[in-house]
């Protein structure tokens, strides 16, 4: 099916805890597909727990895509973590939506929100099994920094790139 001829328009914004349910459906159903390439507690924290959600919604600022009627299809979060290093955590989007643009529309709003926290540099981390998104990524101008890390005995492949410049002076 054509992800993009059958759907509704999508919105992004901030996420609040009312919509603690639907990231936690999105991010299993992205991921769900890869829960057997993953360590079982790689994945607990690559989909989250409730408690763990709550945590990140107060830590960083997430953002959801959501359809017309509500749906949330899509979901990324940021956070400064250093002077001008800005970091992305659990990108997702559901599998029915994929190809849409939407992956692209969640992480140009992390992106404006990184730029507005005066970051210079975006990191993200991801794993193997994940190709496609590592596609995208470098799509989308991230390149690997040939640091990699151990992610509950999986390797963790760090990619970064620059953040656009905020045109909001």
């Amino acid at each position: 099916m054509p992800a993009s001829t059958s759907h509704p328009a999508i919105s992004i914004r901030y996420a609040t805890d009312n919509d603690a349910p639907g990231i936690l459906a999105c991010l299993q159903a992205a991921f769900a597909p890869y829960r057997d390439s993953y360590s079982a507690d790689a994945y607990l924290d690559t989909v989250l727990t409730p408690e763990s959600l709550q945590d990140r919604l107060i830590l960083m600022q997430v953002f959801v895509a959501q359809t017309s009627s509500g749906q949330i299809v899509g979901t990324i979060a940021c956070q400064a973590i250093s002077h001008g290093e800005g970091h992305l955590r659990g990108m997702a989007v559901l599998p029915n939506y994929q190809g849409a643009g939407i992956a692209a529309q969640l992480l140009a709003c992390a992106e404006a929100e990184l730029s507005r926290q005066n970051c210079t540099r975006i990191t993200l981390d991801t794993t193997a099994p994940l190709e496609s998104a590592m596609c995208f990524y470098e799509k989308v101008g991230f390149r690997r920094s040939g640091k990699v890390t151990d992610f509950f005995g999986m390797p963790l492949f760090e990619y970064h790139k620059p953040v656009p410049p905020n045109d909001a002076s």
